[in-house]
């Protein structure tokens, strides 16, 4: 797409309703105050064609800038994300859009799990009895590269996705290609359960599992307020709870998702997170 091609687009969505852009961005409506919505970065208020995020303290006016705002996007991404959420506004006829691409899970390497038994074990002090019985129920394994592969796991026990971690010394972590994580999740837990505890990840859903033995623990593979596999949960008869990092990502998306949820508590880690909980008192 050209630069004219995009000024044409931008000029096309640049008035639709903010509360449609806020619809499609998957906010959801405040029940008491009809101007205020509960979005993935905080609670946004709209008057007319200006917003104001009350829990960042920023704001903006147009389509284009909230789109930006609610996706942490760029300009021309923006452009686009809007373009295919709105194909009726009378602009040049649309293509479909692209099929999302099929998930791509790592070949497992039996030959490689000595380095994520290493790793998880001695670096992150996960119990190794644990992750023996993670690997031999599938839901962890060692790819071609030592990265440590955490199974998302949806409906059916199918599996959606993965979480990919690092064990060489230049740690990263990651999503198996095609990872439907709006669909799935790592979990751990025991023969008992007195409650959910929601992660940022595997490691620190294992961690909590360690420090909460008693607990369901899961990660959501990063923090988000509303993944699509939460409500199913909260109809369930145990507490849920968000354990969400402490720092100001983790305390804002814990803000939202309550919001979203008033039965969702919070669970904060006395340290950054569940694994550095776990390290201190090792």
């Amino acid at each position: 797409m050209n630069y004219q091609q995009l000024r044409t687009r931008a000029d096309l969505v640049r008035g639709l309703p903010l509360q449609s852009v806020l619809l499609a961005a998957g906010a959801q409506p405040d029940r008491f105050d009809k101007a205020k919505w509960h979005t993935g970065q905080g609670v946004v208020s709209v008057t007319g064609a200006k917003f104001k995020n009350w829990t960042r303290g920023s704001g903006g006016g147009g389509a284009i800038d909230l789109a930006i705002h609610l996706n942490l996007m760029g300009f021309k991404d923006a452009v686009l994300w809007l373009w295919q959420r709105f194909p009726d506004l009378g602009g040049p006829a649309q293509a479909p859009p692209a099929p999302r691409p099929g998930l791509r899970l790592p070949v497992p390497q039996a030959n490689q799990l000595w380095h994520i038994r290493q790793y998880l074990v001695r670096d992150r002090a996960l119990n190794p009895a644990l992750i023996e019985d993670l690997i031999l129920a599938g839901e962890l394994y060692a790819d071609q590269t030592a990265n440590a592969v955490f199974l998302l796991r949806g409906d059916g026990q199918r599996p959606v996705g993965a979480e990919l971690r690092g064990t060489r010394p230049q740690s990263w972590h990651g999503l198996a290609p095609g990872s439907r994580k709006d669909l799935g999740y790592f979990s751990v837990h025991g023969t008992n359960n007195e409650g959910t505890i929601l992660c940022e990840s595997a490691i620190d859903a294992i961690s909590c599992f360690m420090l909460h033995p008693r607990h369901h623990c899961l990660s959501t593979a990063g923090a988000r307020p509303n993944p699509l596999w939460l409500a199913p949960l909260l109809r369930q008869a145990w507490p849920l709870y968000c354990g969400f990092d402490a720092d100001q990502t983790g305390d804002d998306m814990a803000r939202a998702m309550i919001a979203l949820h008033p039965g969702v508590q919070r669970l904060r880690p006395s340290h950054h997170d569940w694994n550095d909980v776990l390290m201190s008192a090792r």
